[in-house]
């Protein structure tokens, strides 16, 4: 065996969750808007697509852009609506705390959110929504412990409402087993499984679930139910691999179980590494640093269009070709 195979004894280091959940949207506005003011994440980065510099890629946390809270955004107004189905990620799950669902469904009606009634899924309570472009979302209760990490933005949302960062990710895919073990080489434990009302086959749904407090769970069903990548779909899901050593760990982990990894690529904010799971759905490996404050204050986060590296020498060019977008801000809506 070889020195770079990972063994039980030597690797991978398992990862502590999700990372980032990356989308694809329709028009820029519109996403701030309902992402900053009607969930109320904080708008943590606001940049471009580094495969598409005349993209933006925006970021939405929770107050200090801690991992596992992230959700980002491609809104690539030229492209068609997409349809969730086999080989992607179904639906992306945020903590709440509990009993703050009436909260939820409240200010949903206000603002003409389209939600469906709440369901029970593995003890806990569910609520499903929509976003404007029709990305499946979901709330989930859960009893926020004192020394959790993530840190409330209550710029539009109230504290005791306010979501802690990802739940989980649910997986659609044709043959679940696969994927269920590079799962499980990736360090999460497979917890149980029951019926799961509601997805395309009706099918049981099974969870795995990591060790980490943010981010944890991932839920696999089996379906055939074709889909399409598109306005309304997710573009791929990140898990953290802390350090470059557990991200190196890890790629020959994956690499090990037949799969075809990307070398390691600067992302500015963390380092990554690409990999097609036997599903289909794209899996990216993110280390923890250097972080959304490594080229601006905590304070002025989002507050300006960040262009890493070789791009700032373009910045000319390319804000010409990006549309103007207003972050909303708290005064400008009490002023509505």
């Amino acid at each position: 065996m070889s020195d770079s195979t990972p063994t039980p004894e030597t690797g991978p280091t398992p990862t502590p969750g999700i990372h980032h959940v990356t989308c694809i949207a329709g028009d820029p506005q519109r996403n701030l808007e309902f992402w900053v003011e009607t969930l109320g994440l904080r708008l943590v980065k606001r940049s471009i697509n580094q495969d598409d510099p005349g993209t933006y890629h925006f970021f939405f946390a929770d107050a200090e852009g801690t991992p596992g809270t992230s959700m980002t955004f491609f809104p690539w107004s030229d492209l068609s609506s997409g349809t969730v189905g086999t080989g992607q990620v179904s639906r992306t799950a945020f903590r709440v705390p509990s009993g703050s669902l009436d909260f939820w469904e409240a200010r949903f009606d206000d603002h003409g959110v389209e939600y469906d009634d709440r369901i029970e899924r593995f003890g806990e309570t569910v609520l499903p929504f929509w976003d404007p472009d029709g990305l499946p979302v979901e709330l989930v209760e859960v009893d926020v412990p004192e020394d959790d990490p993530t840190v409330p933005w209550t710029a539009f949302v109230p504290e005791s409402a306010a979501i802690r960062g990802f739940h989980s990710v649910t997986l659609w895919l044709a043959d679940p087993e696969p994927t269920g073990e590079l799962l499980r080489t990736m360090g999460l434990e497979e917890r149980g499984s029951e019926a799961s009302p509601g997805d395309a086959s009706g099918d049981e749904r099974t969870r795995f679930s990591a060790a980490g407090p943010v981010g944890k769970h991932v839920d696999v069903v089996p379906t055939v139910e074709s889909g399409r990548q598109g306005h309304g779909t997710v573009h791929h899901v990140a898990f953290r691999t802390p350090t470059d050593e557990d991200q190196a760990s890890m790629r020959r982990a994956v690499q090990s179980a037949g799969l075809r990894p990307t070398r390691q690529i600067d992302r500015h904010w963390f380092r990554s590494v690409y990999v097609r799971e036997f599903g289909g759905v794209l899996f990216e490996l993110a280390t923890s640093g250097p972080g959304y404050t490594s080229d601006e204050p905590l304070a002025e986060l989002g507050e300006r269009l960040v262009l890493p590296g070789e791009f700032e020498d373009r910045r000319g060019e390319i804000e010409d070709a990006l549309p103007d977008v207003t972050v909303p801000r708290p005064e400008l809506a009490d002023a509505d």
